[in-house]
Order: structure tokens, then sequence, then C-alpha cells
């Protein structure tokens, strides 16, 4: 706790009332260094929270699709297994799993995410099952390649179209 001395005209009958005040301000140098602290982890921590399953894609020079709602993604991994957004998900399991998450909205937008080291059969057999529950706003993500003249995604991601 901070104190001042307050000047007075008589100096040998002060009383310690009289001799010390206390500093009625605020420190806020702790405060502000652990807001900081926490700005700093909050900036590093929330790139990696978006992280999904992790999906090599392919590269295209497609331009890159605006679309204000969030889309539903489905990933398939280089060993074939389906993820809707991060849940893991059987292919005879995947219509039942979107109508319930779409509330059988057909014109919800859905995002087939496809490591590129997959078969091109696997993604199309994906596509091909949301296709036939109804959803035809489905369309195929990739990549785009470093150094494009096609104008980049937030994170350099490409939506095209696929309807069947």
């Amino acid at each position: 706790m901070a104190a001042t001395l307050m000047p007075s005209g008589r100096r040998g009958s002060r009383t310690a009332k009289q001799r010390y005040r206390p500093l009625s301000e605020i420190n806020v140098t702790p405060f502000v260094d652990v807001m900081l602290v926490l700005l700093i982890v909050f900036m590093v921590t929330a790139p990696l929270l978006t992280v999904g399953v992790p999906v090599d894609l392919p590269k295209t020079q497609a331009q890159s699709i605006a679309d204000p709602d969030e889309p539903l993604v489905i990933s398939v991994n280089a060993e074939g297994q389906i993820y809707i957004q991060d849940t893991e998900v059987e292919l005879n399991k995947l219509v039942p799993r979107l109508r319930a998450i779409t509330e059988s909205k057909p014109d919800t937008r859905i995002f087939v995410r496809g490591d590129r080291a997959i078969a091109y059969g696997r993604i199309m057999q994906v596509m091909g099952t949301v296709n036939s529950a109804g959803f035809k706003r489905v369309a195929l993500i990739a990549e785009l390649p470093k150094g494009s003249d096609a104008a980049p995604a937030d994170n350099e991601e490409s939506a095209t179209t696929g309807q069947q």
C-alpha cells in the first residue's frame, strides 16, 4: 500500500494519523499485464480451434464461392473415413445424420472435402449419396495453388459446385 507524507506546520507533535494518509489510486498495471497475456493466448489458440479433419486438398483454379450462411462440411480423409464436421460417420448412416442436422432442409449448403490421396470414386460415392437424399446444394472444396491469379479465400480454400 502506498502512502504519502503530509506537510505540517509543527514537526514534533505529529501523530501517526496526521503523518501518513493512504493513496487512493488503483494500480492497474497487474490487470493490464494479465489482459495482455490472455489476449496473446487467445490469439495463438483461436486458429487451432478451427482445424477439423486433416485433409490434403487438391489444387484448383476455380474462383471461391462467397456464401454468408455457415455450410455443413463433409470430409473424407486419406483412409476413406467420412466425417460430418469433426464427427466420424459411416456411409450408411450419413443421410439420417444429415437430415437430423439440417432438420430436413434440402436447400442447406453442403461442402465435400476429400483428401487428394483418396480415390475419386469414394468422393463421388459420398456426393451421390448426399445428392440422392435430396440435398441439391452440394459442392467440392479444393485448395487454391500458391501464386495463382484467382482471389484466395480466407484460408485459401475454394468451393466448386458439383451438382449431379
